[in-house]
């Protein structure tokens, strides 16, 4: 469910409360610049218009994406199994640290900026397989939620993509104990329903039930017009050289390595 949307909301360029990074590298300091560039011209050539939260109306695949959502929820429960062993956000993306550093906000990751989890994916072809549906598709991974978890106010780092929640398994709660506000636009997941929404506004999450909340969480290529969508494209695609995505794939071999593992060495003492 979401209220009504305001009037004259305005997307910012930083968020309050959120430290910048240290001395960034030339490299970095130029992306960043490009980066700001792109996101006014985001702003201009909207096709879909800027509001915080969209309604699924306008993206018709959302539809396709929802009638299957019990084989996408049928492949996550077995990796709940192993639920404590799942990283932590912040153990794969080190800028998360900013607003995460505890073990309550786990991921599941399937891909992300043209790098891939081959051996997560193989765990949840059905997924994978629904996943193609979505025009521009950027990134997929499960978001676990644990009770008592709550993501502070922030914002994405750039606005050329449009974020993604499908509800898998979500307690019954008001919204004060769960929820996630966009802007000034208060949603509630619900099992089984798209919520698509613009994470370069200032938005927070919060689980106070005493159960987990796990949705899936991808990022798409934001719809827009020339010249935003070609600039867009080339710093999407310029992204998978950044630090950020190259330190988040080496942290996720890593974590696959011990992952699996200790799958193949439980499963050499059981037989």
């Amino acid at each position: 469910m979401t209220a009504a949307r305001p009037a004259n909301t305005q997307q910012s360029f930083g968020t309050a409360g959120v430290a910048p990074m240290e001395r960034p590298s030339r490299v970095t300091r130029f992306f960043m610049a490009m980066v700001a560039m792109a996101e006014r011209l985001n702003l201009r050539y909207s096709k879909v218009g800027n509001p915080p939260v969209y309604d699924t109306a306008s993206f018709p695949w959302a539809r396709e994406i929802e009638k299957d959502w019990h084989r996408i929820r049928a492949e996550l429960e077995p990796l709940l199994v192993r639920q404590k062993d799942l990283p932590s956000f912040h153990e794969l993306s080190g800028d998360v640290k900013t607003i995460s550093a505890d073990s309550a906000w786990k991921t599941f990751f399937l891909t992300g900026y043209g790098l891939s989890s081959e051996r997560n994916i193989a765990q949840c072809p059905d997924t994978w397989r629904i996943m193609q549906r979505i025009p521009g598709l950027k990134t997929a991974m499960f978001s676990i939620f644990e009770p008592g978890k709550h993501l502070p106010p922030h914002r994405g780092p750039y606005n050329g993509v449009l974020r993604l929640h499908l509800g898998l398994i979500v307690p019954q709660a008001p919204a004060e104990k769960l929820a996630i506000r966009v802007d000034r636009q208060t949603c509630q997941w619900e099992e089984g329903k798209v919520l698509i929404f613009d994470d370069a506004y200032e938005h927070e999450a919060w689980n106070h039930t005493d159960r987990t909340r796990v949705v899936l969480f991808v990022d798409f290529v934001k719809p827009l017009r020339f010249p935003a969508r070609l600039v867009n494209w080339l710093l999407l695609n310029l992204a998978v050289f950044t630090p950020f995505i190259r330190e988040g794939a080496d942290n996720q071999k890593a974590w696959e390595k011990r992952f699996y593992e200790q799958a193949e060495a439980l499963r050499n003492r059981r037989g």
